[in-house]
């Protein structure tokens, strides 16, 4: 029945192949009842999203040809614009802002593609929007007499929400508030939406990072079911537990983390053997025996993926009664865990190694700065600086071996954001990348890659292995590459151009940069030049570990794959049957997804999350003066890093008084039409900042005037003069 009524929408569209017509206009003409229009508007947009049909602006429908249209999800740039990004992965179609349709950001949407001109890529609008990727969105309230309208927070959401009267929630003006999309179908129209919460003001405490927490559509808390589950279990490990265990409760295992880490999942320990090699354990939590499969519990975890560490909380994966006590690695407390014991060769060789479930009991539970502060020659006063010192010995030595495996070491600064009780932030500091992080990272590096040859290089029969979740990073694609070589170009510092690209040359490039102006923005230009690694059961290796095998292995307790990878592990200790592997690859392959999608959304979160706090922080440094970097260059200005603080801000083209400067997208600068100065990338200038949007997320800069009779400042209008909002004009 419905395909005869397809072929007589097909007929019909065929007939009039330069027209289009509003669904009910087709069902008036093909003889469609009422009781029947329901269905029949639901067959066309299959239909168009089929490709059988075309769907045009205003919901009118025409003739197309299946290879016209394309599926994928929508990014949008914050400028506006957008690209469809197909099952493989590359930004294959341009959708310009007024061919975006109703989609939003992240949306899966069916484009319908125009002809390509020749060496252009494909272009195409969105006829339809197959899938939102989300239904709610935070943004300031407004109110008007009759109705109100939120302005989203999102920059990438460049409509205001018109709320009706009687669905505002009873808010007021000036409320952070979540609202829910109910009706949008026309894209010149505003959406509509009901106000689902009413967070408060943005000035009210908490109420800014519960706004990001809310954005990302991460849970506040867990479900009365979950609770349950993990309250009834015992914190007492069974006696008969123990015993079937490799009990290593005797061995020095000590914890090292940061000093406000509440939660502690590995543990490491070293001796030397009678021969000189070196025992080296890894000792991590073992959540797998607490959260078994199919469990409450489990499927919350699943669900979650991640714990996400924002700026002044942590939204974990798994309820505080295992992730801060029962799984935490407390010191002076039996714990079970499962563990990789490694004999290690002087020369950093992995010569034997033993995968077990182990009990342990921390001696010690050390900070970065204790360890750090042994390594320096310090720390008379604590204990285990011999097994520390040894310990770090042996992390040089690994070190060394990834640098010549090829290994990329970037070494960008990261900053701490450091709040009052209030949540009011007070401080911007750097974060230095001790030795001691070193030491703890090469350990869990060298896990992490043993366990995985274990699965692929012993387990496997025949060419067969096991299904496993990988970590893997692929390589760059030629396009990639070639955008960063003519970045560097300009800098001075090209990139041998005879010569293929591989992690150990750009490995060697990177240190041949040690110090110098250009370095910072060098790894930053390389590290988004990279593609973006990800969890998957087929495993091609990780780029830029220059590692064949990996996996992560190490941090059950905040991380759903490393929890999967000990399950499998465990399995593995008995031969593997292949007869069910169809079965068991699919069901890893949608963990491995699910984990790929969750910590996309958590860097995204705890990223905006200090971000916010960087915004709040400079709203006290208004006309204050800092040194920068140049960071990006784009056609509306020069985004500037503070070098101190790594706060970014613009410094828009229309503030550069001096000359018409026109952007010179190939070398990435700015250049005077007169004077032929120049603004690259890269290069150091001093600013002023002239405006905060805490809102907004953005901070304006000038460029500081030498001397104030040099270059008077510019009297300013109220919001900079580009943009009535840098959502609506182009960020």
């Amino acid at each position: 029945m419905k395909k005869n009524i397809l072929k007589k929408v097909q007929g019909l569209l065929d007939t009039y192949p330069h027209r289009t017509f509003k669904p009910k206009e087709m069902a008036r003409k093909l003889g469609v009842t009422k009781a029947e229009y329901q269905d029949f508007r639901d067959l066309i947009k299959q239909a168009a999203r089929e490709g059988k049909i075309a769907k045009h602006r205003g919901n009118n429908f025409g003739a197309t040809n299946q290879t016209t249209m394309a599926e994928g999800e929508l990014h949008v740039k914050t400028q506006g614009y957008g690209f469809l990004i197909t099952e493989d992965g590359e930004e294959d179609v341009f959708i310009s802002q007024r061919n975006m349709g109703t989609a939003l950001n992240k949306d899966i949407v069916l484009v319908q593609l125009y002809a390509q001109s020749r060496g252009k890529s494909h272009e195409g609008r969105v006829v339809e929007v197959v899938k939102r990727a989300r239904q709610q969105m935070v943004g300031t309230y407004q109110k008007s007499r009759n109705y109100g309208h939120v302005v989203p927070d999102d920059i990438k959401m460049q409509r205001d929400i018109f709320v009706p009267e009687g669905m505002d929630l009873k808010a007021k003006s000036g409320h952070k508030v979540v609202v829910k999309l109910t009706f949008w179908e026309d894209e010149r129209s505003n959406p509509e939406g009901e106000i689902v919460e009413v967070l408060g003001f943005p000035d009210d405490p908490g109420v800014d990072v519960m706004s990001v927490i809310k954005a990302f559509d991460l849970p506040t808390s867990f479900p009365q079911e979950v609770e349950e589950e993990a309250g009834a279990i015992s914190e007492k490990i069974p006696a008969k537990e123990i015993a079937r265990r490799l009990d290593l409760r005797d061995d020095i295992c000590i914890t090292i983390d940061p000093d406000d880490a509440k939660d502690f999942d590995d543990a490491v320990s070293l001796r030397q053997l009678k021969n000189g090699n070196w025992e080296l354990g890894v000792h991590i939590a073992d959540v797998s025996y607490y959260a078994t499969p199919g469990t409450k519990l489990d499927r919350e975890a699943l669900r979650r993926g991640t714990s996400v560490y924002l700026v002044d909380q942590v939204v974990p994966m798994l309820p505080e009664k295992l992730s801060n006590h029962i799984c935490s690695l407390r010191p002076e407390v039996d714990r079970l865990t499962f563990s990789c014991i490694m004999e290690v060769t002087p020369g950093g060789r992995v010569a034997g190694y033993k995968i077990a479930e182990t009990v342990i009991h921390s001696k010690r539970r050390f900070t970065y700065e204790e360890v750090q502060t042994i390594i320096d020659g310090g720390g008379e006063d604590l204990p285990f600086t011999s097994e520390v010192k040894a310990m770090h010995k042996l992390s040089k030595i690994f070190i060394k071996k990834r640098a010549q495996l090829g290994s990329l070491d970037f070494n960008l600064p990261e900053v701490k954001v450091e709040l009052d009780k209030e949540g009011v932030p007070i401080a911007i500091k750097k974060r230095e990348r001790l030795d001691s992080h070193r030491l703890v990272e090469e350990f869990m590096l060298l896990a992490n890659q043993t366990v995985t040859e274990h699965v692929t290089l012993k387990l496997g029969e025949k060419g067969r292995v096991p299904p496993f979740i990988f970590r893997i990073h692929e390589e760059p694609t030629h396009e990639k590459i070639e955008d960063f070589r003519k970045y560097v170009k300009t800098f001075g510092r090209p990139l041998d151009p005879g010569k293929q690209v591989t992690a150990k040359l750009l490995g060697a490039y990177l240190k041949s940069l040690k110090g110098e102006p250009e370095e910072a923005v060098v790894q930053k230009l390389m590290l988004r030049s990279m593609m973006k690694a990800k969890y998957s059961i087929d495993n091609c290796g990780h780029f830029g570990l220059g590692f064949k095998h990996y996996t992560h292995f190490t941090s059950p307790i905040r991380r759903y794959p490393d929890l999967e990878v000990h399950r499998l592990l465990k399995e593995y200790l008995l031969p593997y049957d292949f007869k069910d592997v169809t079965a068991e690859k699919k069901r890893i392959s949608q963990i491995a997804q699910i984990s790929s999608d969750r910590e996309l959304v958590a860097l995204e979160a705890e990223r905006e999350s200090i971000k916010l706090k960087k915004v709040e922080f400079m709203q006290r440094h208004l006309g204050s003066e800092f040194d920068g970097v140049i960071s990006g260059v784009v056609a509306f200005g020069i985004f500037v890093e503070l070098c101190d603080l790594l706060v970014e801000g613009l410094v828009h083209i229309s503030d550069l008084e001096d000359d018409y400067y026109m952007h010179d997208e190939k070398n990435h600068q700015l250049i005077g039409q007169t004077n032929q100065h120049t603004y690259r990338l890269g290069d150091t200038v001093r600013v002023k900042v002239v405006r905060v949007a805490v809102d907004e997320r953005v901070i304006d800069f000038v460029l500081a005037a030498k001397n104030e009779e040099e270059k008077p400042e510019k009297k300013r209008l109220q919001g900079s003069p580009w943009r009535s909002s840098s959502k609506r004009t182009g960020r």
